[in-house]
Order: structure tokens, then sequence, then C-alpha cells
């Protein structure tokens, strides 16, 4: 059975029982809170969680207004429901750094499929077959420890969400080549790219955000390659 951990935040009881029950019988430990307020109280005052599953528009103060306060303090993967048609929501959700977002009413099987992907993205990149001295890849003042999914520019550590570390592990991994919006779909976010589906597209400019603060906001790195994907610059 899994020891992971899951903190469910919306409003409507029925809602969370529903997806609670569920989850709990594919094994996750859940807890259920209806407010930010009761949110901030697990958070601050429970043992740690392993992933939040957050409703963006909840009476009094909003799911957007707690992960603007949580991050960058807080890296713990979230998954946001927003309701159907709130594209904007879904998108300022993800510059405010959530993982991944779902629609409302959400399949409950579809809700585990992408539980289980965000929390694989913790552990996915391999390294336990290399080197020490390969799982640290070093280009342009950045040093990225794949071993300890860290990264520093120029010495100075920099705070990536876990969907962040991994594009940036999967471009300079293959620095100079063109990796294709579809392929990094699935190594990032470990599900098919579908129509009008943002959310790689803003993973990709929040690290590209970071990485500017620190360089100097003249350097780009990561190109985007029209009609084709993301390419790192090797040289």
């Amino acid at each position: 059975m899994s020891e992971e951990r899951l903190l469910l935040i919306d409003d409507d009881v029925e809602l969370c029982e529903l997806l609670s029950d569920y989850l709990k019988h594919e094994g996750y430990q859940v807890e259920a809170v209806y407010s930010v307020d009761q949110a901030l109280q697990c958070l601050n005052d429970g043992p740690a969680y392993d992933l939040l599953i957050l409703d963006v528009m909840m009476p009094g103060r909003t799911g957007l207004e707690l992960l603007q306060e949580l991050r960058p303090r807080v890296l713990t993967p979230v998954i946001m429901l927003t309701g159907r048609g709130q594209e904007i929501d879904k998108i300022l959700g993800l510059e405010m750094g959530a993982d991944d977002y779902m629609a409302k009413p959400c399949n409950p099987r579809e809700l585990l499929a992408r539980i289980r992907a965000v929390l694989r993205r913790g552990q996915y990149v391999a390294v336990a077959n290399q080197s020490p001295t390969s799982a640290i890849i070093s280009l342009h003042g950045i040093e990225l420890d794949a071993g300890r999914r860290s990264v520093a520019v120029q010495g100075e550590p920099i705070e990536l969400t876990s969907a962040e570390f991994n594009v940036l592990y999967e471009l300079m991994k293959q620095a100079g080549v063109v990796l294709s919006k579809e392929l990094l779909t699935e190594k990032v976010l470990h599900r098919k790219l579908t129509a009008y589906d943002r959310a790689l597209d803003v993973h990709v400019s929040r690290v590209r955000q970071k990485l500017a603060l620190s360089l100097g906001g003249d350097v780009e790195l990561i190109k985007t390659i029209r009609g084709q994907g993301y390419l790192f610059v090797k040289e």
C-alpha cells in the first residue's frame, strides 16, 4: 500500500468525500479540508504532504491566493481543479507554480492517473547507473545535479518545482537538439500532449524567467523553434 499523503482542498464536501474514498481505496492517505484557512493550518501544523489537490474557486480566499502564498516557500506538488472554460485560472495557476490542472467535474480515475504522474516526476530522473560526475550537467554557468535534484546558477541555488526541474533537465541533457512539445510533455508531465494544452509552455516560460533573473534579462538559453519545439542553446 502507498504511504503517500494527499491533502484535498475543496469547499465541495460531497466531492471531497467521493474523491477521498476513491483515493484511499487506491492506497493513499487522504485528508480533506474545505477552506484555505483550514489548509494552511494543516500545512503549518501537521505532517508533510506529498501532493496537494487544490480547487481554484472557493468562498473567501481562493485556491490561487493559497498557491501564491505557498510558492516558493513550499515546493510540494500541486494539482489544481478548475471550472471548465476557466483558461485564465489554469494559466495563472501554472505561472504561480502549480504542477498540473484538471477541469471539474473530474473523473476520479483520471485524477488518479494525474496524481501518479505528478508524484513520479520527483523520482523519474534515472541516475542509479551513472557515475557521480555524469549526474551533473554544467552549461553557461548553470549546474544541474540530477541526483540531488538541485540547480545553481553562477553558484547560487534557484528554486524549481518538480515539473520545472524536469523541463530544464531534459533540455540541458540534450542541449543543441530540438525537442518536440509532444516528447517533452510525455517526459515531463507523463501524459500525451492534447489540443489547447498550455501546461508545458507555461513550465518552460517559468524556467526561462527564473534563469533570466539569475543570468540577466538579455540571456535567452531556451529557444522556441516555431512548429517544432524547444532547444537549449549549447554553444
